[in-house]
């Protein structure tokens, strides 16, 4: 009788099941402290199993942030869909959706950031990171055509829209955002803040 193992990997589920498994283990245990035998052990499949797909756990790290990555872009693409009345409502938007990924995602978005994964060895990783901070950049650029933006150096201004963001989800994860230091809608006065300084 085949194992759980077996029948993964014949069916070419293996590596799905060591992601979901390592997924799981993320949210669970808030961190990433576990090892590949650890996840193989809990996916029910042989020590040596994970070693197929990924050949150390840095490698399982880079893959769970590259897909962080490209679901928060996903999230972000989803929600810029919509029809807005101007570059600064898209702005806003776009920035909540962020926040609201990571603020749900605390221990994933914590990788996706964290210099326990070596991005330089991993180009799906840093090509996953570019296409979500693109986004940004295109909504920057947007407004700067429009005419709604100040025309300056577009990735500085993304670059500094960036780092508010991950600031403030950071916060927010850490449970930092108290309302007596910032009041109940913090997110809306930082963003409203922000862009000011970017309009005509």
């Amino acid at each position: 009788m085949q194992g759980k193992s077996d029948r993964a990997y014949h069916h070419g589920d293996l590596k799905r099941v060591i992601i979901e498994t390592a997924q799981d283990m993320l949210r669970e245990e808030k961190g990433w402290q576990f090892t590949l035998r650890e996840v193989a052990r809990r996916a029910g499949v042989s020590h040596a199993a994970p070693y197929k797909h990924f050949p150390d756990k840095s490698a399982l790290l880079a893959e769970l942030a590259t897909l962080g990555f490209n679901e928060m872009g996903r999230q972000i693409a989803l929600e810029l869909e919509r029809q807005f009345r101007s570059p600064h409502a898209e702005f806003i938007a776009a920035s909540k959706a962020y926040i609201r990924f990571g603020t749900t995602t605390p221990s994933l978005y914590r990788l996706m950031f964290s210099a326990d994964v070596d991005k330089s060895s991993f180009p799906n990783l840093d090509e996953a990171g570019n296409n979500a901070f693109a986004l940004l950049l295109g909504i920057l650029d947007r407004g700067q055509k429009s005419g709604a933006l100040k025309k300056q150096p577009v990735r500085a201004q993304a670059a500094a829209a960036w780092s508010l963001l991950h600031g403030f989800t950071m916060l927010s994860i850490d449970g930092q955002l108290l309302h007596d230091k910032v009041g109940t809608k913090p997110i809306d006065v930082v963003l409203t803040c922000m862009l000011e300084g970017f309009e005509n």
